[in-house]
């Protein structure tokens, strides 16, 4: 048998053990309540900046307006802009500015390439201050604002012009893509009846330069321009290169219409054709003068010739007789 004193020093054990499990709950309570309460309480106070951009589509060189909100507290304190590629994390400082007694901030910035805008407090290497700056004492804790896309369309630097070749001859049509990069496809179209079709394509240079060489088929006055689809760095765009009339070879005669006329009425400079219908206009060239004539007539009918010029449309070429005239109708 135990003796007593024993059974006292067991009993005494026990109860140590057991107060000790019970107290081990509320330390542990009390430590976790101790490490959790700052990091609740900061972000109880972080304050998110706001951001707005106008216009969210921009021309390559013009201005984008960024403005944005923060709490009036915050006056004074330090934010920075940041852009990176849609999709990239690699974010790039565009502009630093100052937040207003009233809380607001403004930025005025050109980008180069489409992408994501951000503000975010600027301290330590956010900052494009040297050295750093100090948030103002007593300001709120400021948090990156949501992203804002912007795209930016690219620039064509053209040359409008109106390109006038005999058949066969070729046409060139040049310029630069802006932003300058090398690589980038363009396409030279035309516009006819049945709207606009691609002519030709090419890639620009190492500095954004291009050049077409186009052989073009019969048109008159086709309206040229040249169009970039647009890829990830830049939006599309698309610029008037001007016009493309091509004359084609031709025999002529010329007559005197001073009697009535199949159309019905004198054309000042008329033009008699057999199939074209009454009105249509055609360009005509000759020992290195055009003049614009008007079907008002039909004929010629002697075989192998394809117009007569009435009196004063001769007159204005200084053409004679019969001889090969250069049209486009």
């Amino acid at each position: 048998m135990r003796s007593k004193s024993t059974l006292r020093r067991t009993r005494a054990v026990q109860l140590t053990i057991a107060l000790t499990m019970l107290a081990v709950p509320a330390s542990a309570f009390a430590l976790t309540s101790t490490n959790t309460s700052p990091a609740q309480s900061s972000d109880t106070q972080s304050s998110p900046l706001t951001l707005r951009t106008t216009p969210r589509y921009v021309r390559y060189g013009d201005v984008t307006n960024v403005a944005g909100t923060a709490p009036a507290a915050a006056a004074g304190s330090p934010v920075v802009l940041e852009t990176a590629p849609s999709g990239a994390s690699a974010w790039h400082p565009l502009a630093q500015t100052r937040i207003g007694p009233e809380g607001d901030f403004r930025f005025r910035v050109t980008l180069r390439h489409s992408g994501v805008l951000r503000v975010l407090p600027a301290v330590g290497e956010q900052s494009l201050e040297r050295p750093a700056p100090t948030p103002a004492a007593g300001a709120p804790a400021l948090s990156t604002s949501a992203l804002r896309p912007v795209t930016v369309a690219a620039r064509l630097r053209l040359s409008r012009a109106a390109h006038a070749v005999l058949g066969g001859q070729a046409v060139n049509v040049g310029g630069a893509l802006l932003p300058t990069r090398s690589g980038r496809w363009l396409a030279l179209e035309g516009h006819s009846a049945q709207g606009w079709h691609t002519l030709a394509r090419t890639r620009t240079g190492g500095r954004g330069g291009f050049r077409f060489h186009l052989t073009p088929g019969t048109a008159v006055a086709r309206r040229l321009r040249v169009q970039f689809a647009g890829d990830a760095a830049n939006g599309r765009t698309s610029g008037s290169a001007g016009t493309v009339t091509v004359y084609q070879p031709s025999v002529a005669s010329w007559y005197d219409d001073g009697g009535s006329t199949a159309c019905g009425y004198h054309a000042g400079l008329g033009v008699a054709n057999r199939t074209l219908p009454c009105g249509t206009r055609v360009q005509i060239r000759y020992g290195g003068r055009t003049v614009s004539a008007v079907v008002d007539d039909r004929g010629p009918y002697v075989g192998g010739r394809d117009w007569d010029l009435n009196q004063d449309t001769a007159a204005a070429l200084r053409f004679s007789g019969v001889g090969m005239v250069w049209t486009a109708a």
